[in-house]
């Protein structure tokens, strides 16, 4: 098994009573750069507050990440910042798989805004650093344009909505008027 680029396993017997802070060093963040196929991940940080309910964590927080990534466009590099909430249930995987009817086939499931994402895990321990990589994945544009984007697409000769020309192109903008 490949090893986790943020691992920080934390112990249910041992939760801290106070704030969590989980950042990547440098070798961490040149493997999550590989690892989501970035140019570079030059700073993440997670401050997550952690509430135990018996087998069950709530992980509430805030990320703030730094990285550049490829313009889909014009494949140039930019600099992208988020910041962003962090809302995560993990909850033990032999009580949630016990916990389920058998036939779970038609069982239909809505959520809301304030569902949290649920992390199952395994054993007396969970990993806060893998969830947060994970969610900085979740937060990578992955069709992120950069600010020379709209030059790019000239250059290749790529038209905007609306600027084609041709019978298709009339009809279209018939079609729009109508």
């Amino acid at each position: 098994m490949t090893p986790l680029e943020l691992s920080r396993p934390i112990k249910l017997r041992q939760l801290p009573g106070n704030t969590v802070q989980v950042e990547a060093d440098e070798a961490e963040r040149a493997a999550l750069s590989r690892r989501f196929e970035l140019a570079q991940v030059s700073h993440l940080r997670a401050d997550i507050v952690l509430e135990r309910d018996g087998d069950t964590v709530l992980a509430k927080g805030q990320m703030h990440a730094k990285f550049v990534q490829l313009c889909v466009v014009s494949g140039e590099e930019f600099p992208v910042t988020v910041s962003e909430p962090i809302a995560l249930k993990f909850v033990d995987a032999a009580t949630t798989r016990a916990g389920l009817a058998e036939d779970t086939e038609d069982l239909e499931i809505e959520l809301d805004a304030n569902d949290l994402d649920v992390v199952e895990y395994s054993g007396d321990a969970f990993d806060l650093g893998e969830a947060i990589a994970q969610s900085l994945g979740l937060a990578i544009d992955p069709y992120a344009e950069g600010p020379n984007a709209d030059e790019a697409r000239k250059a290749a000769g790529i038209l905007a909505e609306g600027e084609q020309d041709g019978p298709m192109a009339e009809m279209l903008a018939a079609l729009k008027k109508g």
